[in-house]
């Protein structure tokens, strides 16, 4: 029975993640949620106490797989630390350049949520965006760099305001504009360290 729950629970996410991404967090119902999951509305609130639960859970499934892809590209990225953290810029704008590409989720259900800061899912976001910086700050801290959260914090900065460039724009030469930008502060803070 438990795994049956668990099932369908999975089920719910997977779809509202799939509806909430491609069309925005308002603009789809809990009804539309629950269509798509083939699952009655009664079911969806027995896992979910409301669609706030709802839109926090499709984003903490997505937090773990994200991070995960960014330490892929990172290491799949030939060269030294720059050339990684620039890898990761180069292979978003290739996501970007594909056509179901929205954005970053988080950022995306933040401007929603906006005047709504207490939001579980506005939690969820900075939790995941703090879970990236930490990861670059662990590689900057490897390499005894002066000050690697601070270098993190502005990597950060440059992936965040390349989604949302990106987004207004249309153009992923934000995204390798912006890798450059951060592999020059990357080189730069190896250079202090030497």
């Amino acid at each position: 029975m438990a795994k049956n729950a668990s099932d369908t629970r999975e089920r719910i996410v997977a779809a509202a993640a799939k509806l909430f991404y491609s069309e925005g967090i308002r603009a789809v119902s809990v009804d539309a949620v629950a269509e798509k999951a083939d699952v009655t509305k009664r079911t969806l609130y027995y896992h979910f106490d409301s669609k706030d639960d709802l839109i926090a859970a499709y984003l903490e499934t997505r937090d773990q797989p994200n991070l995960a892809v960014y330490r892929r590209w990172f290491a799949e990225t030939d060269g030294d630390l720059p050339a990684k953290v620039r890898g990761i810029f180069d292979q978003l704008a290739r996501s970007a350049r594909h056509p179901k590409w929205r954005g970053c989720g988080y950022l995306r259900t933040s401007a929603e949520l906006a005047n709504m800061p207490g939001h579980p899912a506005i939690k969820v976001g900075a939790a995941h965006k703090k879970n990236v910086e930490k990861w670059l700050a662990s590689l900057f801290e490897e390499k005894d760099f002066a000050e690697p959260a601070k270098l993190a914090r502005q990597i950060v900065l440059l992936l965040d305001g390349c989604f949302a460039a990106v987004l207004l724009h249309r153009d992923p030469a934000y995204m390798e504009t912006a890798g450059e930008a951060a592999a020059t502060l990357v080189a730069a803070a190896m250079r202090k360290a030497k």
